[in-house]
């Protein structure tokens, strides 16, 4: 998380330095990206649950924030901020749960203000061979298709984590554009699968 929020403050940093007057080209007010400095406010997914109005919001506990809630819960904040623990039913199997609360994982999304969402997502993943495959099993997902992954842990593995960055959801955010995908050099659309 350290090194999510120092890579996004870095890169902001660079534009504000560089880029002020192209920034405004695009409504973005320079201002406000001179509030993005660490450390980001961090809250839970259980804090993040509630903020929005639990099931109100659309989504039950377990749920994945999908592209509304974040919408919701962005609004509610000026600057960029982390939501940790997401619950294991929420993220991919890999993802390690906590120990002291195995029901949610050690996983976090970095969102962006203004109802942009989610501009990074990460977290610690499984290390231990037997523990992942149980997860695979837990998830009714076959270990055969996931042999080369389950392979990287057989023989030993280091507690490792990880995170990463959708350059195009950053580029969105700190343009202030409408959609993300006039952020993509060549986006598929309905009408258009291949550049």
């Amino acid at each position: 998380m350290k090194v999510e929020e120092e890579l996004l403050t870095h890169i902001v940093a660079r534009l504000l330095e560089t880029s002020r007057e192209e920034l405004k080209l695009f409504g973005r007010d320079p201002k406000d990206l001179q509030k993005v400095r660490p450390p980001f406010d961090r809250l839970t997914y259980d804090d993040a649950f509630k903020m929005i109005g639990e099931e109100k919001s659309g989504i039950e506990w377990g749920d994945d924030l999908g592209y509304e809630q974040e919408k919701m819960l962005t609004e509610k904040f000026d600057r960029p901020f982390f939501v940790t623990h997401y619950p294991k039913k929420a993220k991919a199997f890999y993802h390690k749960p906590d120990p002291v609360r195995p029901e949610v994982t050690l996983s976090v999304d970095l969102l962006a203000p203004e109802g942009y969402g989610e501009i990074t997502g990460g977290g610690q993943r499984i290390e231990d061979y037997g523990e992942l495959l149980r997860r695979i099993r837990e998830e009714g997902l076959d270990p055969k298709a996931y042999g080369w992954y389950l392979d990287l842990r057989k023989f030993g593995s280091v507690p490792h984590a990880g995170f990463g960055l959708g350059v195009e959801r950053v580029v969105s955010w700190v343009c202030k554009l409408d959609h993300i995908r006039d952020a993509i050099a060549f986006p598929r659309l309905i009408n258009r699968i291949y550049p």
